[in-house]
């Protein structure tokens, strides 16, 4: 994981790890796609079988997967109005796919990363 922060560069990232191991006591798993969304290597964070999030490693930002199924859409939509305008827009224009929305975030302020936090809230709540 050290290389990744390197290559990373931003405390969002560290953020973002620390909240999920800290707060649901798992660990990252590391590991090499092949998917057409988004090839290459990305950080995989799992509860109890059920994925938090996926995230993918980008040069002084990251981007997270956080899948919103039929279980968490009605309190992300309750949610959106608290969301910065580009996670609001996103969510809206991401079509469901499987009775999913799998929405890539890039994260790349404080409050996009709030929101990231809070959607996968809506997934697992915070073990703490």
């Amino acid at each position: 994981m050290g290389k990744i922060e390197g290559y990373i560069q931003n405390p969002l990232w560290q953020n973002l790890c620390a909240y999920l191991e800290e707060g649901y006591g798992v660990l990252p798993s590391v590991e090499h796609s092949i998917c057409s969304g988004a090839p290459g290597w990305n950080v995989k964070y799992k509860k109890s079988g059920r994925a938090l999030c996926t995230l993918y490693p980008g040069e002084g930002s990251f981007t997270a997967l956080v899948t919103i199924g039929a279980r968490e859409a009605a309190g992300a939509e309750l949610l959106l109005n608290t969301f910065s305008e580009d996670t609001r827009k996103l969510y809206t224009q991401t079509a469901e796919h499987n009775g999913a929305r799998w929405l890539m975030i890039r994260v790349d302020d404080a409050r996009v990363l709030s929101d990231v936090k809070a959607l996968i809230t809506l997934r697992v709540p915070v073990c703490r």
